[in-house]
Parts: C-alpha cells; structure tokens; sequence
C-alpha cells in the first residue's frame, strides 16, 4: 500500500479538531486549560464553547483534581497541557483521584518526544508513556498524524469509559492515514505486510517507519509496518502474528526504550513467543536542546537510521541462522 503525506500538520491540530468535533455532539465535554491553550489546540474548542472552558492557570494537578469531580458530576472533562505536566507533576492526582475511582476523564500529553527540540530537556517528555501506561484502567494512545489524532480524540471522548492519555506532539509530520472508521482503540493497523522483518512504531515515528520500509525495499528486505497506536490495552494479536511470521521485531518511538512501546511489545513477546526484537527509542538518557531533525538524527530517530539498523540486525541473523 502507498501512503501520500497530503502536507504537513501537528498531531496537536489534530487533537484540537477533535475535541471540537466532540464537544459539537455532546453538551457535556469540557476542556480545562493550564495556561497554554494553544499551544495544545484547545483554542478551536474554548472559541466555539467559551461556557465549557475553564482556564486554571499554570496548576496542572489542580486541574487534575478538578477534572475528577466534573467527571463525579456527569461531565467529560478534557485535561490538556504539556505531556511533562500532566503525565508526571499531576501522576499523583491522576492515580488517585481519577484511575482510582475509574473516571472518564482524558488527559492530553502536549508536545511529547525529543521533536519538541530547542524546549530542551526539561520540556521533552520521554517517560510519560510509561507512567500512564502503568496506571490501572488507563488507556494510552498516541495518533502517527493529525487525521488520526482527530479521530481518536473524538473517539476517547465519546466511546470510552474510563480514563484515556492522549499523546501527541508540536511539530508538523506527514498526514497521511485516511479517515477510515475501521480505526479502533486497542486494534493496531497493519500499514505494510512484509515477511523478513516487522517494524512496529508509534506517534511519529510510524511516518519515518514507512519511509524506512521503502529504503529496506531497495536493499531486497521486505519490511512489515504496523502502526501502534493503542499502548495500552496493545494488540497482542498483530504482535503475535507478525512475530511468528517474521521472527524478527522492531519497536520504534519517540520515547525512552524503557517502559514504553517496546517495553509494552516485549511483555507480549516474552509470555507468548519470544523472538528476536531491537528497541528504537531513546537510550536511557535525558534530550537536550536542538533542531527537532538534527535530536531525530542523534538519537537513530530518522528513516535512514532505522533503516541501516534493521539491515544490519537482519543480515546478521541470516549469517547466524
């Protein structure tokens, strides 16, 4: 299958569009900002509804408490700032306060990954994926573009039930998935079929995953890409599938290799069927400030880089077997 980028555009777009769209369907969505509205997209929605936002100002675990008790009073309270903000300084009332009395509320991880660049580290979330994803009753998705971001905020805010953390980033990606209703939280969406090897990816890295799979065609490696973008609950069955069919497992995101997608592939793996499998990610290290691109390249983010690591995994396990 060929994906066209239809241009450039912020999974943050995305999230705003579809908060907006929600809130046009129910009454009862509210969006909570923290002083940085839009910088997180909530703009579009606090326009068109100005008497369901509520500024709170820059108090992100205040804004997780009071989130909790609109959610005790019927509403759906969308929770949005930066990703280091509302994953990991307001964890302890989202723990409390919202997993623990299995509210439906959704909590928005603004300007997540190392492509936040120059911000630097402080601003680069690279663990909150791990942090929610260790929560009970906690959904975690993270969209691979605007069309999809729309899609599955809208679908968080109105089918879900229990508590859902959103991830998404700044900068403008490739859109390029269609707006196709089959797309399902908790189904991963199998983009590429391939039989030497699978790449498995999230949020932005799916785009330089695609791109990665075309260079490895070059070089005679059919590459599978699957599109992860419900962390939790994951979908063991597409993991299993292309585990037994290629042997060999790449995770790749925007994250720390430590508790994230890989982490969340490997479990899978290792109680199920264990095969060879790489992390692509972050190696245990804080970012730093820089161009979005040049942080990407560092840390073996880019479809080049992807690429020469799954040709060299892959030819060395030919060699060996």
């Amino acid at each position: 299958m060929i994906f066209n980028n239809r241009g450039n555009r912020s999974t943050r777009d995305g999230f705003g569009e579809g908060l907006l769209e929600a809130g046009r369907m129910n009454p009862d969505v509210f969006a909570l900002g923290a002083d940085i509205t839009v910088s997180t997209g909530v703009n579009l929605f606090a326009g068109a509804f100005p008497e369901n936002f509520i500024s709170l100002g820059i108090a992100e675990q205040n804004c997780a408490g009071v989130a909790a008790g609109m959610a005790l009073m019927g509403k759906i309270p969308v929770f949005t700032t930066y990703a280091v903000f509302s994953a990991m300084r307001a964890t302890d009332q989202i723990r409390v306060s919202i997993c623990y009395n299995k509210l439906h509320v959704i909590i928005g991880g603004a300007h997540a990954g190392i492509s936040v660049g120059p911000d630097g580290a402080t601003h680069q979330a690279l663990e909150d994926i791990a942090v929610m994803r260790s929560l009970p009753g906690m959904t975690v998705l993270s969209p691979c573009d605007a069309t999809q971001a729309a899609i599955l905020t809208r679908k968080a805010i109105l089918e879900e039930k229990g508590p859902v953390y959103l991830r998404f980033g700044r900068e403008a990606v490739a859109d390029f998935t269609l707006a196709e209703p089959e797309i399902q939280i908790g189904k991963a969406q199998l983009l590429r079929n391939g039989n030497h090897l699978t790449l498995i990816a999230t949020g932005h890295m799916v785009w330089e995953a695609l791109k990665a799979a075309e260079l490895l065609s070059l070089r005679g490696i059919n590459a599978r890409v699957i599109n992860m973008h419900t962390i939790k609950p994951v979908d063991k069955d597409i993991i299993l599938k292309a585990a037994k069919e290629t042997r060999l497992i790449f995770s790749i995101e925007e994250h720390q290799i430590t508790g994230g997608l890989g982490g969340a592939i490997a479990e899978v793996l290792v109680e199920n069927f264990p095969v060879r499998m790489e992390r692509i990610g972050i190696p245990d290290s804080f970012g730093e400030s820089g161009k979005a691109e040049e942080l990407l390249d560092k840390y073996g983010l880019t479809s080049g880089k992807i690429a020469l690591k799954a040709e060299t995994i892959y030819r060395a396990t030919q060699l060996s077997s």
